[in-house]
């Protein structure tokens, strides 16, 4: 078994066959940071090269949040960390997809934004009837054309996916399931368990006819890496503008931002 490294901002423990990655930031809603990214590329590494695990769960601490994606007090026209936006967004979303073991979305709470995107990503995901998930882009001064648009739109259908993205509404998770995005809604108290079940299920598959199966479904969209990876340096010169700048100065001040003024 590998050593597990100090984490800062994320819990990882091995349960049986599965990795347990849960983003340990639950006073911010679980948003992420450059260190939280930095965190969990290094723990689907661990999983990825751990001969004994078949499958990850990715999860957020409590039960408020699953991830509300990037921590706005940490984004002033660029995030904290490294890579195009100051974030290695782009490494951890292709890590998701390239780890040759299926990733269970545990979503005990809000996914939204950043987060909504990660649930997009894993390749099951499994909700809290509680849990409430959509996108707020338009609203904070932000946009995800790639992998939250295009690959959203091959999952829910392109009519409901511009209209997660055009009108910044809530789902709940049976909403969710309706339109799907999460597989299975459950009470928040049998969680554990439905998770569970599915990890058990999967640690008595075949590791490599698994491996197989996500590279192929994978093969069909893997166009989209190239689409988001132009998608993040066009984001980063919209967060040089004043316009993105309103909506994060407008989140930070809990008011409604007014993009017109900007806008020649």
């Amino acid at each position: 078994m590998a050593t597990i490294p100090e984490f800062t901002d994320i819990l990882y423990e091995v349960k049986g066959r599965a990795a347990w990655i849960t983003i340990n930031r639950e006073k911010v809603y679980n948003a992420f940071r450059g260190q939280t990214l930095e965190d969990l590329i290094t723990a689907f590494n661990l999983a990825a090269n751990d001969k004994g695990v078949s499958s990850v769960v990715l999860t957020g601490a409590g039960a408020k949040a699953f991830c509300t994606g990037g921590d706005q007090s940490a984004h002033e026209g660029n995030y904290d960390g490294r890579g195009v936006v100051g974030l290695p967004i782009d490494e951890l979303q292709g890590l998701i997809r390239d780890i040759p073991k299926p990733v269970i979305a545990r979503v005990n709470g809000f996914a939204i934004g950043g987060g909504n995107v990660l649930v997009t990503l894993c390749d099951l995901a499994i909700a809290a009837t509680s849990a409430k998930l959509g996108q707020v882009g338009p609203k904070v001064g932000s946009f995800d054309a790639g992998w939250g648009t295009a690959l959203l739109s091959r999952v829910v259908g392109e009519k409901r996916a511009r209209e997660i993205w055009y009108l910044n509404e809530m789902y709940t998770a049976e909403e969710a399931v309706a339109m799907g995005l999460v597989n299975k809604a459950v009470p928040m108290e049998e969680l554990d368990a439905a998770v569970t079940k599915w990890t058990d299920t999967i640690a008595e598959r075949s590791p490599t006819a698994l491996a197989f199966l996500k590279r192929s479904f994978n093969a069909d969209s893997d166009n989209i890496r190239g689409i988001s990876n132009l998608a993040l340096h066009a984001v980063k010169l919209y967060y040089a503008s004043d316009e993105s700048k309103e909506g994060v100065n407008a989140f930070n001040e809990k008011r409604k931002p007014d993009f017109h003024k900007y806008v020649d």
